[in-house]
């Protein structure tokens, strides 16, 4: 066990846990920011998904020591908009994306990364951007109708 400061949601937290313990269970065990969801395991769901410096990451693959060390800066979906406004929310919520729920803080949190990034994506960038988000209920294209719609709110 060992003492890390990590940054979430803007905050410094301190943590005491095995240097390789994966952030996702640092976010959701240590500091009980469960909006983070555990999928996989292995990095190919991205129900974890998280913002690591402004970009989407999966936080199942990276270590507390490793996010320490370099000081980065971790956003969780709690922390992308703390009234849920967020026009990425609030195209979800338009086009009725959740099914079950269960993927879509990481379907949220890809897809805000990508406009930020790419702010009036074509159909292949979204799709491209929102690659490796498994939603097992299959709203892909409600996901790729409220990415289209998100962006429009955030131009």
């Amino acid at each position: 066990m060992a003492n890390f400061s990590i940054s979430v949601n803007g905050k410094s937290h301190e943590v005491d846990v095995d240097p390789k313990t994966p952030l996702l269970w640092a976010i959701r065990d240590e500091l009980g920011y469960v909006g983070t969801k555990f999928g996989c395991g292995i990095g190919q769901c991205g129900a974890c998904t998280v913002h690591v410096d402004g970009v989407a990451m999966r936080s199942c693959q990276m270590t507390v020591e490793n996010i320490a060390s370099r000081n980065s800066e971790i956003t969780t979906i709690e922390g992308l908009s703390e009234n849920g406004d967020h026009p990425v929310q609030q195209a979800w919520l338009e086009h009725d994306v959740p099914q079950c729920g269960y993927c879509q803080a990481g379907q949220i949190m890809s897809a805000a990364s990508l406009l930020s990034n790419i702010p009036n994506p074509s159909d292949e960038d979204i799709s491209a951007g929102m690659a490796g988000n498994i939603c097992r209920c299959g709203t892909y294209k409600r996901i790729h109708a409220a990415v289209k719609t998100a962006a429009t709110k955030m131009s």
